[in-house]
């Protein structure tokens, strides 16, 4: 009523939904029809990682674009069942498919492959937040390294058509785990592709950087902090990332997957970076709200810097190598970056496992500086089975 609003009982901000998009400042990039089909309509598509932020859109996208099964695989139960219940109403011919399943199961990937006869696997299935992966070291590596193996081994073995591995920016000379967790699934994957590329398969990489309003992203943590009358916490006033929205980020993959050759390492146009703090004052603004500072006293919303956390950086990159190159979509590049042959990988990849099963972390880190050179730890072990 006029009355709450005057009292101050309800603020403009109960009112207004903000609209995720408005914080990009700049055009949707529009997707080529053509690319979005080649690798979906009609085939049986399969995504890792089906309940999570990425591998939800994804099957959102998929299921638009007719293919003749969608698999959604996915290890927490109830991430499952909220994405198959949202996409069971496309689908009026029974053609989702939900499985509680472990992407790391190479035995059980290869059931499931040749039940369906699998044309195509976008593997999302990864821990992206930094943080919890510094505290998590075995959990990161395994979910983030050994499911890549387990799902490329399968492609492999049961003759999958396309396979793409969703990466991060993280992984470009990381400072943490999970960007060097990320950085050596890219391996594994150019590694396995290039000991098998004579066998008619298609294997491919997609790294971007942030995605608006996504679990691991910074949207929904101010959104709740400004409901809440603030005040926004924010690591480093000069925190600088890339942004599009998590449907850009979808269909961009499902093009570039479609783009390949075969081995390629494919970065995403994602505009001009935006800082954080910028980015938490639109926020501010478009929750028709005010910054709180020195020189506004009485504005609604302050923003607390916290300093950086462990593991963090304060700009991330898109690439290892030189300039990328330009293919027929205007806003997906291809990379050439450096891999590991897979027989010597191998041999570092069986040492970690082993490290792992002990729970030896010292040597775990010693493991991933081994096999990525650029990286470069900002802080000690914080996992916590180390610290006690």
């Amino acid at each position: 009523t006029i009355s709450e609003i005057v009292d101050g009982r309800v603020t403009i901000s109960d009112i207004k939904d903000l609209n995720i998009d408005d914080l990009l400042n700049r055009d949707k990039v529009k997707p080529d029809i053509n690319l979005l089909h080649k690798n979906i309509k009609n085939k049986i598509v399969l995504v890792t990682g089906a309940g999570g932020s990425i591998g939800s859109e994804l099957c959102r996208q998929i299921i638009k674009l007719k293919p003749r099964k969608l698999i959604l695989q996915e290890l927490n139960e109830f991430a499952l069942y909220k994405i198959y219940e949202e996409l069971k109403f496309y689908d009026k011919k029974k053609k989702i498919i939900s499985l509680l399943s472990d992407s790391q199961d190479q035995e059980n990937l290869e059931i499931i492959f040749e039940t369906f006869k699998v044309n195509t696997v976008y593997h999302t299935a990864a821990y992206k937040h930094v943080p919890l992966v510094e505290e998590n070291i075995c959990a990161g590596v395994k979910n983030n390294v050994f499911s890549t193996l387990a799902v490329a081994k399968a492609s492999i073995n049961k003759k999958i058509s396309n396979l793409v591995l969703i990466s991060s920016d993280k992984a470009v000379r990381p400072t943490n785990i999970m960007g060097v967790t990320k950085r050596i699934s890219e391996l594994c994957l150019q590694g396995i592709y290039q000991k098998n590329k004579n066998k008619n398969l298609n294997f491919s990489i997609v790294r971007f950087g942030n995605v608006l309003d996504s679990s691991g992203s910074v949207i929904p943590k101010f959104r709740e902090q400004i409901k809440k009358g603030g005040p926004i916490t924010l690591t480093h006033k000069e925190v600088t990332r890339y942004f599009m929205t998590i449907k850009e980020a979808a269909q961009l993959v499902i093009q570039a997957g479609a783009i390949s050759k075969g081995g390629d390492v494919f970065l995403l146009d994602m505009g001009d970076p935006i800082k954080i703090y910028d980015l938490a004052i639109n926020m501010i603004q478009l929750s028709g709200l005010s910054l709180r500072n020195p020189q506004n006293k009485n504005g609604d919303i302050e923003i607390m810097i916290t300093g950086l956390r462990p593991g963090e950086k304060l700009f991330e990159e898109l690439l290892l190598s030189d300039l990328p190159e330009k293919t027929i979509h205007p806003k997906i590049y291809k990379s050439n970056e450096p891999f590991i042959k897979f027989e010597k990988l191998s041999v570092e990849i069986d040492k970690m496992e082993n490290y792992i099963n002990v729970n030896n972390l010292e040597m775990i880190l010693e493991n991933l500086q081994k096999l990525v050179t650029g990286f470069n730890p900002n802080n000690n072990i914080l996992d916590h089975t180390f610290l006690k």
